[in-house]
């Protein structure tokens, strides 16, 4: 098991970036308000040392770097109230779909939107509690599931509806895999410290009103049976993510839907772990010389 309680990769106040376990302050639970963290040595899928340095924390970063992140997989239709507001059906096996890499950003960056997806309507955010693999993963069990997950962040699987549902050729892809469109974290909180992760809060406000409201306890799969099915003849790789789907309140499932904006903020939090609040940033057209 991890060495650390609530992993996370920042920018110094010094300048250099580091891995570090996370200094909460007196009465708080989430990690996005952090001001310092202990230095982490070593391998963070291995063995590592929570070292007695305390640094000084300028930014938090994306918690894992790009050189330790594997796949992102992601989860549709997950949630029983979400797939009925879409008008689905219920899935009888886990929906898969894959992001890029460079899908993924910091808790704090812009979500940047291309010129593509600001051509018609159907920006949508969905909150997601993700899961990280932390050791190779074939055909495991569902009871033993969780003992390959590192810890649990929390994500925004950013959607534009028009790409996902009309343009993408029957895959949601087009509709999900811009650069910047998976902000998470604000940090990975192991197991250890978060505990089962059925039955915790998860919500989106937009420009602080309230969107979503659920809990993981209403997964149709739930993070360990998530795990053995996606490890089903598939290895599972170390820093793998997982989100897991996204509760009802989406903009898409609302009358009128309620897209969002250039300069909307969007926060995702995650009981016991945080919030990530994302600005939605449209991307202007690069002047022609």
């Amino acid at each position: 098991m991890p060495t650390f309680s609530r992993l996370v990769r920042f920018l110094a106040k010094d300048g250099k970036t580091y891995y570090g376990d996370a200094i909460l302050p007196k009465g708080v639970n989430d990690i996005a308000k952090i001001t310092q963290a202990r230095i982490i040595k070593g391998d963070i899928f291995g063995k590592h040392d929570v070292t007695d340095q305390v640094a000084e924390v300028k930014t938090l970063l994306a918690p894992l770097d790009s050189k330790d992140v594997g796949s992102v997989r992601c989860l549709g239709l997950n949630y029983a109230k979400h797939a009925n507001e879409s008008n689905m059906p219920l899935p009888s096996y886990p929906i898969l779909f894959h992001k890029p890499p460079t899908s993924l950003t910091g808790p704090s960056s812009p979500i940047p939107v291309p010129l593509p997806a600001q051509e018609v309507p159907g920006l949508d955010y969905e909150c997601e509690l993700v899961a990280i693999i932390s050791k190779p993963t074939l055909n495991v069990s569902t009871a033993d599931a969780l003992s390959h997950v590192l810890g649990y962040s929390v994500g925004n699987d950013v959607s534009h509806r028009e790409w996902q549902l009309k343009r993408g050729g029957g895959q949601w892809a087009l509709g999900k895999c811009f650069d910047g469109w998976a902000p998470w974290g604000p940090g990975i909180v192991s197991g250890d410290i978060l505990g089962d992760p059925t039955g915790l809060r998860i919500s989106t406000r937009v420009n602080g009103e309230l969107r979503q409201q659920g809990e993981t306890g209403d997964l149709i799969f739930g993070v360990a049976e998530t795990v053995s099915k996606l490890s089903r003849g598939t290895t599972l790789l170390p820093g793998d993510l997982i989100f897991t789907g996204t509760p009802e309140g989406v903009a898409m499932g609302m009358s009128p839907p309620k897209w969002l904006k250039d300069g909307d903020v969007v926060e995702v939090s995650l009981e016991g772990v945080g919030t990530c609040t994302n600005k939605v940033t449209f991307v202007k057209e690069k002047a022609k010389l």
